[in-house]
């Protein structure tokens, strides 16, 4: 089978391995928090990186290594089950859990002979749309797996290039988060290369219990009478891709540039990606051409592993909450950076451990699914994802560091920006931005972004 030059070869299941010294876990069922069960709608989570070309055909020793970091991750092995809600005198309604049965993790190997490495990597330029035939599970959304248990909530594809591999991910975001996707590659890669199963017999496992606040239900009934009433699909406006890299050099200027402007006003420092953002937030307002009066938001998320107790850094799941600013186009676009980059400084501030549990208890009395077309409808928001803290360029398989980082087709809308640390690993950052074809041209042509006066 062929899709945009790409051939898929060959697919397996793979089931965990465990480590020598440990014993496959009994069976067990993980309840869903509301922040699973609110991203069930979404589709699943894309990320990828191109790597150099191994000495030999190196896909049989990924999918064994592949099998051994998903023994540290096994619940991601598992299935989506659906019950009926079991509230006595409740409406009509379901609950969904992670059962985990070892039915494994989908393994794909293909190939795209035509495409090399400099057809899909390089700074500020348009992604390539075969790109999107790297990744496996192409518009699969979470509901998919709920409905059918023969789907898997994790897949991986190793697409051998004419001079390299590009190694992709795809994950049910209401199984877990990008950190949790980012320290399974970590694994993975780290196991790959030292070619040792048993090179984390020492560390304990990923904790799997799932964090609730107080007096949520367990589980959390949904007002539905079937999964198939929770799913709805979009026909969205095309988009077009580029990646743009920001030199340390070109961010230390901007972060400078932002708490000089609010010396005096601001009672705290603004960040080096909030500075940035606010930099790119004022590129897309001026590439989208809209009217000066018209609001424009733009929301990034919130990480809560070091905002709520009881959530640890290795926790496996959702632990993310969001944050939002909102100006005038005209305010944003010809305002001081300063000015915006601390719009988005008190947005990260007001999410504290008290508004997060708020949130999450309003939303467990009067549950309520997030649909893509929620943020992406509005041509004037600008929704921000990953994070330069992930560890990308550390993945070396073995054979060395990636190349770049792709994400893929999963959720992508007018206005995603994903973030991601920059291959030379001092301090630099690489952002994806998804836009309308007219807009990306326009922001691709703007000089000001790449040359901004300081």
């Amino acid at each position: 089978m062929e899709c945009g030059g790409v051939q898929i070869i060959s697919r397996r299941m793979v089931k965990p391995e465990y480590q020598k010294s440990s014993e496959s876990p009994e069976p067990q069922t993980i309840h869903l928090t509301p922040w699973d069960l609110w991203r069930i709608t979404v589709g699943y989570s894309q990320e990828g990186v191109l790597l150099p070309k191994p000495p030999a055909s190196a896909v049989q020793h990924l999918a064994s290594s592949f099998a051994r970091a998903l023994g540290r991750f096994y619940p991601l092995a598992g299935r989506f089950a659906v019950a009926p809600a079991a509230s006595a005198g409740a409406p009509q309604g379901l609950t969904i859990s992670l059962r985990c049965g070892d039915e494994g993790a989908e393994f794909i190997h293909a190939v795209a002979p035509g495409v090399n490495v400099s057809d899909i990597s390089g700074p500020l330029r348009v992604i390539p749309r075969v790109v999107s035939s790297f990744f496996p599970l192409n518009g699969m959304l979470s509901t998919d797996a709920a409905v059918d248990p023969s789907r898997p909530l994790l897949a991986v594809q190793v697409t051998e290039l004419a001079d390299g591999v590009f190694v992709a991910m795809s994950l049910s975001h209401a199984a877990a988060d990008g950190t949790t996707l980012w320290d399974l590659f970590n694994t993975w890669s780290e196991m790959s290369r030292s070619g040792d199963g048993n090179i984390f017999t020492a560390a304990p496992l990923p904790p799997f219990g799932r964090w609730f606040h107080d007096g949520c239900p367990v589980a959390i009934p949904l007002p539905f009478a079937k999964v198939q009433d929770m799913a709805r699909r979009f026909d969205c406006p095309p988009v077009q891709e580029c990646s743009i890299h920001f030199s340390p050099e070109s961010i230390k200027k901007l972060k400078a540039k932002a708490n000089a402007e609010m010396a005096g006003t601001a009672t705290a420092t603004t960040s080096s990606l909030q500075a940035l953002l606010a930099h790119l937030w004022r590129a897309v307002c001026r590439a989208r051409g809209l009217a000066p009066d018209r609001e424009t938001r733009l929301v990034l998320p919130v990480g809560c592993r070091t905002r709520v107790k009881g959530i640890s850094q290795g926790y496996v799941g959702n632990a993310i909450s969001g944050a939002a600013a909102r100006q005038p186009v005209g305010e944003v676009r010809d305002g001081r950076l300063g000015w915006t980059a601390w719009l988005l400084n008190r947005a990260v501030a007001s999410v504290d451990e008290a508004t997060v549990t708020e949130e999450l208890v309003a939303w467990s009395k009067n549950p309520s699914l997030r649909y893509a077309p929620d943020l992406g409808g509005d041509p004037a928001i600008v929704v921000v994802s990953g994070s330069p803290r992930f560890d990308v360029y550390g993945n070396d398989f073995g054979w060395g560091r990636p190349l770049g980082v792709r994400t893929g087709p999963g959720n992508k809308l007018d206005g995603l920006i994903t973030v991601f640390e920059d291959g030379g690993g001092a301090g630099g950052m690489e952002l994806e931005v998804c836009l309308a074809p007219h807009a990306l041209a326009s922001l691709v042509a703007d000089q000001e972004l790449m040359n901004p006066s300081v």
